[in-house]
């Protein structure tokens, strides 16, 4: 459930784009991520950074592309999310007691201090990857194309290419954790490593 309410402002981006068109879906979005983060408020008092980096970058860059009529920026903000996100990931490898990736995960999971560091250093490489794939995707793929036909590939991309290298990346993660997971202790401390099947 948690997923499909994450991808809340996506699925109604890539409705409304069907329906009518980028300027459409991309009111619709900022609507939607505004009722994301106000509903998460309501029922948490409080908000999760992902939702608010969501929230600022499709505020500004939506209203910029709604006020002068031009996709570009919309094409922009995954970009700028992954980036952000992607930048406050790779910082927290260099400052702080735990890792971003470490203090979302080690609550259910014991791992290696230093597999932490490489799941860490991993995510923010991805997102730094999936920003500059977007943007090739955005204003590079397809230029004998017209216009409209590059935005609809940009759109379904952003929509399913995007989210299935996300799984994909999820599911490899997984695999590589699952060789470095620790017994945790009732008292929440790493215990020994699992013997090897």
């Amino acid at each position: 459930m948690k997923f499909l309410y994450d991808l809340f402002p996506l699925l109604l981006f890539f409705a409304a784009f069907k329906f009518y068109d980028i300027y459409a879906a991309t009111a619709v979005a900022i609507a939607a991520s505004f009722a994301q983060v106000g509903y998460f408020w309501f029922r948490h008092h409080r908000v999760e950074t992902m939702h608010v980096v969501t929230l600022a970058v499709i505020g500004v860059f939506g209203g910029l592309t709604l006020l002068l009529h031009d996709d570009t920026f919309i094409k922009w903000k995954p970009t700028l999310v992954y980036w952000i996100l992607g930048a406050l990931v790779l910082a927290s490898q260099w400052f702080g007691r735990k890792t971003i990736v470490e203090r979302m995960m080690s609550a259910q999971i014991a791992l290696p201090a230093h597999v932490w560091k490489r799941l860490n250093l991993s995510w923010g490489v991805f997102f730094a990857a999936l920003g500059a794939v977007n943007l090739y995707v955005a204003f590079y793929y397809g230029l004998d194309l017209d216009a409209e036909t590059r935005q609809g590939i940009w759109v379904n991309f952003k929509v399913f290419g995007l989210l299935g290298i996300t799984l994909l990346f999820v599911v490899v993660q997984a695999f590589f954790m699952s060789k470095h997971m620790q017994d945790k202790p009732e008292g929440g401390e790493s215990g020994v490593n699992r013997p090897a099947d």
